[in-house]
């Protein structure tokens, strides 16, 4: 239950404390209103206690004399103008760049096809459902973070539910034209829109500027751990210029002041229904399993369905240099040669080689033999730190050379190759494919990805049982 103390309270600030009650958000013990009186206008500073935790919280509640409440001021760490018509705010540097790769990490390990052509996505509820719950913990704080600086800015604190969060990417060719965000009759529910941005316009990828119609700023060009926040109405019509090289990579998250659209609830159900092994009875939970193969085909326009494309695992590791093999009984038993029947192998066991050899570890199937790869180059100066006394043992444990190997495995090509190329062959992954590969570090990465979503797993079965109670997702203080 809910507790205020109003003793002292002056009497044109019992509205702003009713109205904070009236939206107070779930999960809090306690309140105690402290108020502050400025200028024409009202701050309240609220002490709130959330599972046992107290913290302070300042309202920008500010009403004039008629009870309005106007309009936000610009904020000092953004580049938003005082803008009634058009409101919106640029934040630089709101993340750090490590939050930026761990995300970047996530999206190219788990992303499948997404709504638009030349789109790639990765969801909340997706990881959940193939077996990566527990990438969504990296999620949590982010979420807080950037929802507080849209209430605040937009003065609705405790109002606001986060209707959708997800990890979206642009390639070359895709574009969208002069919209609003609720502006079809499915999306009117959305009342603001925040983007994140994850990698730099220039370096990562060329083209994708964000343009608004009218307002300032006019145009954002994205930068690694910048924000943009704006109304998802008609005040904000904006559209996104063509991604004429690489893979512009933003996480968006939309909030909605309508309860019925909050994500968290329906995430908290499917955990519910998914997370249920204790990592001492089951020490891989987190292992992934790939959904519907057709989720992980890439074509396009001009060749839809499967006549021209690849399959989205296989083709970010093909330009980073590795190849699958799959054992030869799961070919010969194959009645077809399909591009779908092939994509279905990428839920089985697999190895990967690079140049000319082959790694002896076989991994459960191709998002697993993906996230690997892919945390081996986020991490990999300081996985070559911590192992580099290690590559003797490594080196036998590891490889063995394609001579030896051919009598029993075969190499698949999962899709068009220069297609591959140019979708995701820009010039920052061909930096990235041609750093100084050893298998010393890569065997370090199998070790470190399984500590690092081990415990992104404890995290996660910690905190569940507070989400379920609450009915909400946040960060759940460490015992």
């Amino acid at each position: 239950m809910c507790q205020t103390n109003k003793a002292d309270i002056p009497t044109p600030l019992k509205k702003c404390v009713d109205l904070f009650i009236r939206h107070l958000f779930r999960g809090v013990d306690s309140v105690r209103p402290t108020p502050v009186c400025k200028d024409i206008g009202v701050r309240v500073r609220v002490r709130v206690r959330v599972m046992g935790v107290w913290g302070d919280k300042v309202l920008p509640l500010k009403f004039f004399e008629d009870g309005s409440r106007p309009a936000p001021r610009r904020n000092g760490n953004g580049m938003a103008e005082f803008d009634t018509d058009h409101p919106r705010l640029h934040l630089h540097n709101f993340l750090s760049l490590q939050t930026c790769k761990e995300l970047e990490f996530i999206h190219n390990s788990c992303s499948t096809v997404g709504y638009r052509p030349n789109v790639f996505s990765t969801t909340l509820s997706h990881l959940i459902a193939t077996n990566c719950a527990h990438l969504i913990v990296p999620f949590v704080p982010i979420r807080d973070r950037v929802k507080d600086r849209v209430e605040e800015f937009f003065g609705c604190e405790f109002e606001l539910f986060v209707e959708f969060t997800g990890l979206i990417s642009w390639c070359k060719g895709s574009s969208i034209g002069w919209h609003s965000d609720d502006g079809r009759s499915y999306l009117k529910q959305r009342d603001f829109t925040a983007v994140c941005y994850l990698n730099n316009q220039g370096k990562d990828f060329n083209g994708g500027g964000l343009h608004f119609q009218s307002g300032k700023p006019s145009t954002v060009l994205p930068v690694a751990g910048d924000v943009v926040i704006y109304t998802a109405d008609s005040r904000n019509i904006h559209c996104v210029d063509e991604i004429t090289a690489g893979e512009r990579l933003a996480l968006n998250l939309w909030f909605s002041r309508d309860a019925s659209h909050d994500e968290d609830r329906k995430l908290i159900a499917l955990l519910g229904q998914c997370i249920g092994h204790d990592i001492d009875v089951n020490p891989s939970p987190f292992l992934p399993l790939p959904a519907s193969c057709n989720m992980y085909w890439f074509s396009t326009e001009e060749a839809p369905g499967q006549q021209s494309g690849f399959g989205i695992s296989w083709a970010r590791l093909y330009v980073l240099g590795y190849t699958f093999y799959f054992h030869e009984d799961e070919i010969r038993n194959s009645t077809s040669t399909s591009d779908c029947h092939l994509l279905e192998l990428l839920a089985r066991p697999l190895r990967l080689a690079r140049g000319g050899e082959i790694y002896e570890k076989e991994f459960n199937n191709s998002l697993h033999a993906l996230q690997v790869v892919q945390f081996y180059f986020w991490k990999t100066s300081e996985l070559r730190k911590i192992n580099a006394e290690n590559e003797d043992l490594s080196m036998l444990l590891l490889k063995k050379s394609l001579p030896e190997m051919r009598n029993s495995l075969i190499s698949v090509n999962l899709g068009d190759e220069v297609l591959a190329a140019t979708v995701f062959g820009h010039k920052s992954f061909v930096v990235n494919k041609h750093l100084v590969f050893d298998w010393a570090g890569f065997f370090a990465a199998v070790v470190a990805w399984e500590s690092y979503s081990a415990e992104l797993y404890k995290k996660l079965c910690s905190s569940l049982s507070h989400w379920i109670s609450n009915e909400s997702i946040f960060c759940v203080p460490e015992a």
